[in-house]
């Protein structure tokens, strides 16, 4: 046929020479009346003889298999190639769907083309429009994408979730959780690059879970930070420079006449009323009594001190502090005032603490008040 010549790129003729089964179809042969005569060798003469009756063909395996083989049924079936499946490798395998199934030709193989899926997924289909759009490149989109990932190649990290440029896009850990904080964000999804939620007002940090230098935490939830106000109120007159000279001024004489002396971390606080409320961390206790322990208590403060910071605590710090326990304000915790001896935490001072324990047990407070009196 003179179309034999175009027969790999010819769907038409290659489906018309293709053929399940075969059926011969024998005739009855014209006998002129032959049947009516008398002679029994002309009658015997119309009959069909066959011999070697040879059938060619081959599989149809749309040019993805060079061979045949049987099946658990005892069909042939393609051993297909190029990433097709099928009895006759009509369709593309599993996952290899990023181009459409073409048949083979000598030209090219038209293999099927895996989805592009970052490790993320494990299924997909094909989209023509999108297969189209991009000069028929690629038209996979991927399915079910997992690992916290999202988007037709499962590229980018999913709402709540932020990339971690530590690990490659193939990694099962390159999408990390945002964790932005309950009270001091405001919302639960982050900057898929950096990480950074939208924190409230006065609010830092990558998870928005501390307040700025210049706000006090409060105990609002809608508004955990509020701006620390940098002129003291009409009626207060501060002397900071004083303050501060007199509460870093410790002696053993003002070790022995204050009520309690311990070592603590400052870990929050908020305002109640006319009280700046701190909750701090007891780590050590240098003057006992029966109220006093360790861990987590609170340190209550004037609020008219600490807004002329008198004393002067910021969050996250450690202190030595030395004062007196005031049981007419019935307040949890203790008390700090103008009058608190305030010092940052040094080692140093530690050893001068201790220095001062010691010489309280040996009486030397007593003797130390008496030479003050003279």
């Amino acid at each position: 046929r003179p179309s034999a010549y175009d027969f790999e790129n010819n769907a038409i003729l290659q489906d018309w020479v293709t053929a399940t089964d075969i059926m011969i179809v024998f005739n009855k042969l014209n006998t002129y009346n032959d049947e009516n005569e008398d002679d029994d060798g002309v009658r015997e003469s119309y009959y069909y003889a066959m011999s070697d009756l040879a059938v060619g063909g081959r599989c149809k395996c749309n040019g993805h298999a060079s061979k045949c083989v049987k099946n658990r049924s005892g069909q042939y079936v393609c051993e297909c190639k190029h990433n097709t499946a099928g009895n006759d490798c009509e369709k593309c395998k599993p996952f290899h769907f990023d181009r459409p199934w073409a048949r083979a030709t000598s030209a090219d193989a038209n293999a099927c083309v895996a989805c592009n899926c970052n490790l993320h997924a494990r299924r997909c289909h094909f989209n023509r429009e999108l297969y189209l759009l991009s000069g028929q490149k690629s038209g996979g989109v991927c399915l079910r994408c997992k690992h916290n990932t999202a988007g037709r190649f499962c590229h980018y990290c999913r709402e709540g979730f932020y990339r971690d440029p530590t690990k490659t896009l193939t990694d099962r850990r390159a999408c990390k959780a945002c964790k932005c904080h309950p009270v001091g964000a405001l919302g639960r999804i982050c900057n898929q690059t950096t990480g950074q939620c939208p924190c409230k007002d006065g609010v830092i940090g990558r998870t928005c879970n501390r307040c700025h230098s210049d706000y006090d935490q409060t105990a609002s939830l809608i508004q955990p930070c509020i701006k620390r106000p940098t002129t003291p109120p009409p009626g207060i007159k501060c002397r900071p420079q004083k303050c501060k000279k007199k509460q870093r001024r410790l002696n053993l004489r003002k070790f022995c006449r204050r009520d309690y002396a311990i070592q603590a971390n400052i870990l929050s606080r908020k305002t109640e009323g006319e009280w700046m409320k701190y909750t701090i961390n007891v780590i050590s206790i240098y003057k006992r009594s029966s109220h006093q322990k360790r861990g987590e208590t609170f340190l209550w403060v004037p609020k008219r001190h600490v807004k002329c910071k008198c004393p002067k605590l910021r969050l996250g710090r450690r202190y030595f502090l030395v004062g007196r326990l005031r049981s007419t304000y019935r307040k949890p915790g203790y008390i700090a005032d103008n009058s608190t001896v305030v010092i940052r935490h040094r080692d140093r001072w530690h050893k001068k603490i201790k220095s001062y324990m010691r010489k309280e047990r040996r009486g030397k407070c007593n003797s130390s008040d008496r030479r003050r009196r003279t």
